[in-house]
């Protein structure tokens, strides 16, 4: 790797142009164009389920304390919670086959988690679970979700395959009729949407798709009955076919490495190359849990959260990319005698260095210099996704594997492969590597539904102006309701969703078990408390689209338009969000106990009701 002092000096205005440049070359109109895959019959099957038989079943009617929508990471851990502090009659409702969420779904050869498993796998020591590598496969990760929901009996009345068609609060009974796509009508006293993020696969909307007479699947769908095998390699199938994926982002990285040993010849469609850190990934030390206290795992997440937040540590405990660039790029340090243009400056000459540093490994790892230079990655850090792997860089020193620099993006599909650069490319299958709707897709659309709260207001028109929440989980007129906090809804941001989520369902469980205590019937969100939690919401909002308008297109600028960005979705704190800072907002709020900001209505005692 270069040194300081072998690295190009940091030249502002050159690197400005430079990236520039690049970016240039992809804002190309319609790029962002996508399939709407729940109306086009020729493009829904890109969405249907390979791994569980679709079961049929009697249409369920039944009454619930809590209905959970989404039996992903926070439905899990919100259920999990509400088990915990005693609710009884949960309902837990997913599209999906089964519970995990994102990891139900994404089984594609090589998934992992790029954050550490050690933050990342939720409630290790609830379950005295330690996973098995620093960096833990998909497999592993499903199964332990799999194991929560079975201690905390949240499948047998689960609703598998069952997808949510309406959620409407009834004033009469002060329940949420809840109907689904198979005749189930759930009533429920509380709701809980977890519906999760970069829940929506994003499939580019290319001419020609539907001609292709090869195989074609989305990566987080993947068919192996088509290229046999499973998470950990060995695709047999392919052994004599000619395989193209389109993408080179998060998902990609991760599967090409299988598709390139496997298959006869993997064409690589590279609209915007990634940078992909030092991954160092390896078996659990056996003397792990030595030193481990209770309380460790917390301790952990919150190490890495602090750490990322710009605060000193003690010790990372996670000491790698995510703490040794992320950080520093994230909540640069401003020094008490630095100008903002000084501060501006040194934070440049930072994200200058580490992405430098991303480019020398690229060069020390290809071994063709033109490939190499296709490899490269001109932004900055931040503006797309970082990525972490050891085995995808030299999959492209491999005969079999080409990679075709295409920044304006496929052309057209043809019934025998693609067109990219005026060249066809004839291919057996397409991978549709193309990722997911953006993390701050609005929560109406993520939840794929029309949810109704009183007096027949919709939630998604409600907040077409913008978000509008108490403490990014309850928003007024929707009685009854939490919403799993989110990036864009008013809560904080974090590399480690399970942090999040676990903050989020500690709160709503500890929540409805005061409500049930206080023997509360609804409650609803003050207007006026929740107008001034917007209002700091946007009074600490921090504007980075001029930042982000510099970089290079991906779904972190809005596929170039950051300007899409509503300061409302902004978070606790400015920014990215201060975490201790809502941490401590939340709990201070719950052990205050008079439900500031709630208006309430208390269920009357039986013998009251007798006099009556």
């Amino acid at each position: 790797m270069k040194t300081a002092e072998e690295s190009p000096r940091f030249d502002p205005e050159a690197v400005h142009a430079k990236y520039l440049e690049e970016r240039d070359k992809r804002l190309i109109e319609g790029r962002a164009a996508i399939r709407d895959l729940t109306g086009d019959s020729l493009f829904t099957k890109y969405r249907e389920d390979p791994f569980t038989p679709f079961e049929h079943r009697d249409a369920i009617s039944d009454e619930v304390e809590v209905a959970i929508i989404g039996a992903g990471m926070s439905g899990v851990i919100a259920g999990a919670h509400l088990r915990k502090v005693g609710v009884e009659r949960i309902r837990v409702i997913d599209q999906a086959g089964g519970v995990g969420g994102t990891w139900y779904w994404n089984r594609y050869p090589g998934a992992m988690c790029d954050v550490q498993s050690y933050v990342y796998l939720p409630m290790l020591e609830d379950m005295e679970y330690i996973p098995t590598r620093r960096y833990a496969f998909g497999d592993e990760i499903r199964h332990h979700f799999e194991a929560i929901a079975r201690k905390y009996d949240l499948i047998d009345d689960a609703l598998f395959h069952t997808g949510v068609t309406s959620t409407e609060w009834d004033e009469d009974s002060a329940r949420w009729i809840i109907h689904t796509d198979r005749g189930d009508v759930i009533r429920a006293h509380y709701v809980v949407m977890a519906v999760g993020i970069l829940n929506l696969i994003k499939l580019p909307d290319i001419p020609g798709m539907e001609l292709f007479k090869g195989k074609s699947f989305h990566s987080g769908r993947w068919d192996y009955e088509y290229t046999g095998g499973d998470m950990h390699g060995n695709l047999s199938n392919l052994a004599d076919k000619v395989v193209g994926v389109i993408g080179t982002g998060a998902s990609a990285v991760q599967l090409i490495p299988a598709l390139a040993e496997s298959s006869k010849r993997l064409f690589v469609f590279q609209r915007t190359p990634s940078a992909v850190g030092v991954r160092g990934n390896r078996p659990t030390p056996e003397d792990f849990t030595d030193d481990l206290g209770p309380g460790w795992h917390r301790e952990r997440m919150v190490n890495f959260q602090a750490s990322l937040d710009g605060l000193v540590v003690e010790t990372d405990l996670i000491d790698d990319g995510w703490t040794h660039h992320l950080a520093k790029v994230w909540n640069p340090r401003m020094e008490p005698d630095m100008s903002m243009e000084e501060f501006i400056l040194r934070a440049e000459e930072e994200d200058f260095a580490i992405m430098e540093e991303h480019r020398a490994r690229i060069d020390e790892t290809v071994s063709d210099p033109a490939i190499a230079e296709i490899l490269k990655p001109y932004y900055r850090y931040l503006c797309k996704r970082p990525c972490f792997h050891d085995e995808y860089l030299p999959v492209f020193n491999r005969p079999n594997v080409t990679l075709i620099d295409c920044p304006a993006g496929i052309e057209r599909v043809t019934e025998n492969g693609l067109i990219c650069n005026g060249q066809e490319f004839e291919l057996d299958c397409i991978v549709y590597a193309t990722g997911f709707e953006a993390e701050v897709t609005p929560f109406p659309r993520r939840a794929g539904h029309d949810i109704i709260g009183r007096g027949g207001v919709r939630m998604a028109d409600k907040w077409e102006p913008g978000v509008a929440t108490l403490h990014g989980m309850m928003t007024s007129g929707f009685p009854n309701m939490f919403i799993m906090p989110a990036p864009g809804q008013q809560a904080v941001i974090t590399a480690n969703i399970t942090l999040i989520n676990t903050v989020g369902a500690e709160h709503i469980a500890a929540t409805v078990k005061l409500l049930e205590d206080r023997g509360v019937r609804i409650f609803d969100v003050n207007p006026d408390a929740e107008a001034d939690y917007v209002e700091q919401i946007v009074g600490c909002y921090v504007d980075a689209s001029s930042v982000m308008a510099a970089c290079t297109p991906s779904r972190l600028n809005f596929e170039g338009d950051p300007g899409a960005m509503n300061p409302r979705s902004g978070a606790y704190g400015g920014g990215r969000g201060d975490f201790l800072g809502f941490c401590k907002l939340l709990a201070e709020w719950r052990d205050q106990g008079d439900f500031v900001g709630l208006e309430l209505e208390i269920q009357q005692r039986e013998s009251e009701d007798a006099v009556k």
